[in-house]
């Protein structure tokens, strides 16, 4: 990678470039993860507060920790399996790898398969690439902002869009393992809406694929769990917006997202819906 400072934003190429990079690196953190996987063995501990930790985790985000030294030598990561640095610190990057090595570890340890990597290239507290990768059914999302959106599926690469709403029922997708009272408030305003329930960053990739109108996230997440999705939807045409419907960032001094949507485009007019 070059030495010298280049904005992200004006440098499709660059971005390509580390995008491709990015891709290989969630691949090996893949392999990692459903190597454990196959043994039924996960080591199951629990963080403070109660999330989930098994050996996929610690060995996705060894693999991708070193995977982005190699490619970026000198650039912080900021991974939710790594001990974070101060704000102090944090608040002078300008450009960081945000990174989630297992989103969905309860999904993991269920089997059922929905669980992904994440990993965002942040510059000015916005993702300007991301990469989604599902090891169980080999699907891997993957956007840059320049570049567009693309979905690869059985050796196949397909540029993706949100498909936005366009009349009759509402295509819903929503938390399998996170839902609560304020989501049930919010369907309950919605007649006649088709609600899928989907594991980890997954849902919000579905949005950016035209699959699903919307998708609510009225409970807690983390900077790392949305980054990476949050480029992949905006890059094919859609939006992930607070309740405000500003735009999320990242690198807050809170690493706690705001609750949020994420719609196709045009997007679903929800605000009405919301208490």
């Amino acid at each position: 990678m070059p030495s010298k400072y280049i904005n992200l934003y004006e440098n499709p190429g660059l971005q390509e470039e580390l995008l491709n990079e990015a891709v290989s690196v969630a691949g090996k953190a893949g392999e990692a993860i459903l190597e454990i996987y196959s043994t039924g063995d996960f080591g199951t501990t629990f963080k403070e507060g109660g999330s989930p930790l098994t050996f996929a985790d610690e060995a996705a985000n060894k693999a991708i920790t070193e995977g982005l030294a190699r490619i970026t030598p000198g650039l912080p990561i900021l991974s939710e399996e790594s001990r974070a640095e101060p704000y102090e610190v944090r608040k002078g990057w300008k450009r960081f790898w945000l990174v989630d090595p297992l989103d969905g570890t309860k999904e993991f340890i269920k089997r059922n398969g929905e669980f992904t990597v994440n990993i965002a290239l942040i510059e000015d507290g916005r993702p300007v690439l991301g990469v989604v990768f599902a090891p169980v059914p080999g699907i891997t999302y993957f956007a840059s902002l320049k570049n567009g959106a693309f979905k690869t599926f059985k050796g196949g690469t397909e540029p993706i869009s949100a498909a936005g709403y366009s009349g009759g029922p509402l295509k819903i997708v929503g938390s399998r393992s996170h839902a609560g009272p304020e989501l049930e408030r919010f369907l309950s305003k919605i007649d006649g809406a088709e609600f899928v329930s989907m594991g980890s960053s997954l849902k919000l990739c579905i949005v950016a694929e035209g699959k699903a109108d919307l998708y609510p996230r009225l409970g807690p997440t983390m900077e790392w769990d949305t980054a990476a999705a949050d480029c992949v939807v905006e890059a094919a045409g859609g939006a992930v917006t607070d309740l405000k419907g500003e735009r999320l960032r990242y690198n807050k001094e809170e690493l706690l997202n705001p609750f949020f949507m994420v719609a196709g485009s045009p997007p679903f007019p929800w605000q009405g819906l919301i208490d």
